[in-house]
């Protein structure tokens, strides 16, 4: 072999281990086998198979109630979100004759660059990136919240994720930045439960309207089966879609007057306006404390007589400042990582009155 030859004979080589280098892979459990691990009982499946249906009639106007989709922006601490749960839980009774309630269960996170991705990902809040643990610990806490009583939402980021997640949930959403993206409409084709699609991040309806006309046909595409093997996935629509407001590029779209609109662009394109406003994001210019005044809008819509309006999604959390909540707050308060206690690990998000989750004031109640 001349050495011309020899140069090409190590060139596969080298790229291979270029390549190598970049990435590594650990072994995840399947959904199946995580299904297995942490089995859904026929009890709750029931229950969660009539929450979605309850959401579906208040989507459908069937219901005239208010859903809403309340709860910390993403789930970090185990503890704080099954006592948030629980006070959640027990309010539903007293407000169940004008609003539906839903706890956000995000264990999830879009990031714009970088930053912490969620439960999923970083369950330890260090960078040590145990997902087969964050796995584990994020269906185990949904089931945990299901068992209060209360219905969870998620947002569904990572297509891969969704098998481990989508019998426990109520309703789901897509977000500003997936909304556009063609798996995630192949995605929500197939899911039995309601979805939201938001507006896109410059606060255009376009995207979601198209969205929305996608995940209503059947689909084929490429997938993993429960066991984890690629896959031809086939489809059947999802008729249970709606829109989600949450503003675009500094400016909000909850008013009257933008709400109409949607509206008439969800009418114009054949797609039944159903409309929920998602009160933070730029619908409250991004602080945390405009979001009650974005919530009485809606419900003010409402009472003019647009019922255009079904649902609305808020962001609640224990406390903005750790060092407000008293020791009986949480024992982790002790811990050297008391900074994320009754705390979200990026933006910050509505706090209770006393900014404790200790409180006994209602989490809709601000």
């Amino acid at each position: 072999m001349n050495a011309s030859a020899t140069v090409l004979a190590q060139q596969p080589l080298a790229t291979a281990e270029a390549s190598v280098a970049r990435r590594s892979a650990q072994p995840l459990p399947s959904p199946a086998v995580l299904r297995q691990r942490l089995p859904l009982n026929d009890a709750l499946a029931a229950r969660i198979h009539n929450d979605r249906n309850a959401i579906r009639a208040v989507l459908d106007s069937r219901d005239p109630r208010l859903l809403v989709v309340v709860g910390p922006c993403s789930l970090h601490d185990p503890v704080a979100a099954l006592e948030y749960a629980e006070r959640l839980a027990a309010l539903a009774p007293d407000v169940s004759d004008q609003l539906l309630l839903v706890m956000r269960a995000y264990v999830e996170k879009p990031r714009t660059t970088v930053g912490w991705k969620g439960l999923v990902y970083d369950p330890h809040l260090d960078g040590s990136g145990n997902m087969a643990e964050g796995l584990h610990l994020s269906r185990r806490l949904m089931l945990d919240i299901l068992e209060t009583g209360l219905p969870i939402a998620t947002e569904l980021l990572q297509p891969l994720a969704a098998g481990y997640f989508d019998d426990l949930l109520g309703w789901a959403a897509i977000g500003a930045r997936t909304s556009e993206s063609q798996i995630h409409r192949e995605l929500v084709s197939g899911l039995d439960l309601p979805v939201g699609f938001k507006n896109g991040t410059d606060g255009g309806l376009g995207i979601a309207c198209d969205a929305m006309r996608s995940a209503e046909h059947p689909h084929q595409h490429f997938g993993i089966d429960d066991l984890g093997h690629p896959a031809l996935l086939q489809t059947r629509g999802n008729p249970d879609t709606h829109l989600v407001l949450r503003g675009g590029h500094g400016a909000p779209n909850y008013d009257a007057a933008s709400v109409a609109a949607a509206r008439r662009a969800l009418e114009k394109q054949g797609i039944a306006p159903r409309i929920m406003v998602d009160c933070s994001h730029a619908n409250s210019g991004k602080d945390p404390l405009r979001q009650p005044a974005v919530l009485e809008s809606v419900i003010e819509q409402r009472l003019a007589g647009d019922m255009s309006c079904v649902a609305s999604c808020w962001r609640a959390i224990c406390s903005m400042v750790a060092s407000r909540c008293p020791a009986s707050c949480a024992t982790a308060c002790r811990s050297p990582t008391a900074a994320w206690v009754g705390r979200r690990p990026s933006k910050c998000c509505v706090r209770r009155r006393s900014g404790c989750a200790a409180d006994t004031e209602s989490p809709l109640h601000v």
